[in-house]
């Protein structure tokens, strides 16, 4: 005979430690499996809560993760401080989030949503091509490498077992939506046409 297993918490404690955790970062099924259960049980409650700080709560029960995201002026959160803080994003890490977020639904589309697994040295090759002729080879891996410490450090990667090989977050999607890639596609147009403008018979 089996024991069931326990029913998640429905209490004051429950509720504070989904909510603390949410401020801290994303919250992931895969990492915490009760903390996941109590989120699912109590979300209407942390909705309600997340909403006196001005935030939503944002729950992908699909793809199993969960974060907080700063409400909009229009949605009522004009008077309030921001408690997360805008992210200025350089080029190349932009760059890196876009080729990710498409290599991300590429595989989708074959597998079916299978984990994404990827070698650091493919990580390079798929920002190599938009390399200009003539860039300092050491530097541009330097500068690589730097972007991929970035993506781990804001959890859209996670390093695996071997020290140079990771996997793809599925909570990208929800941060580069078509929007964005559009939007970064448009900037992406113009630095190619400053590129070709560089190059050696290129437009004056």
């Amino acid at each position: 005979m089996t024991t069931p297993a326990p029913r998640p918490s429905e209490g004051p404690d429950a509720l504070s430690l989904v909510v603390v955790s949410l401020l801290k970062g994303v919250v992931y099924r895969e990492d915490n499996s009760a903390l996941w259960q109590s989120l699912l049980q109590l979300q209407a409650r942390v909705r309600d809560q997340v909403s006196v700080l001005g935030m939503r709560l944002m729950l992908d029960e699909s793809e199993g993760h969960a974060f907080l995201r700063q409400r909009s002026e229009g949605e009522g959160a004009s008077e309030l401080p921001r408690l997360i803080a805008r992210r200025q994003l350089g080029y190349g890490l932009s760059l890196l989030l876009a080729l990710l977020r498409k290599k991300l639904a590429d595989a989708d589309a074959a597998a079916g949503g299978g984990r994404l697994v990827l070698r650091r040295h493919e990580l390079q090759e798929l920002v190599r091509l938009f390399l200009p002729d003539g860039t300092n080879e050491v530097r541009w891996v330097e500068r690589v490498n730097q972007d991929i410490e970035r993506a781990l450090e804001m959890g859209f990667l996670r390093r695996l077992g071997e020290e140079d090989t990771f996997e793809v977050r599925r909570i990208l999607k929800a941060f580069v939506d078509a929007q964005w890639l559009e939007d970064f596609e448009q900037r992406l147009a113009a630095y190619r046409d400053q590129l070709v403008e560089k190059q050696p018979g290129g437009v004056e």
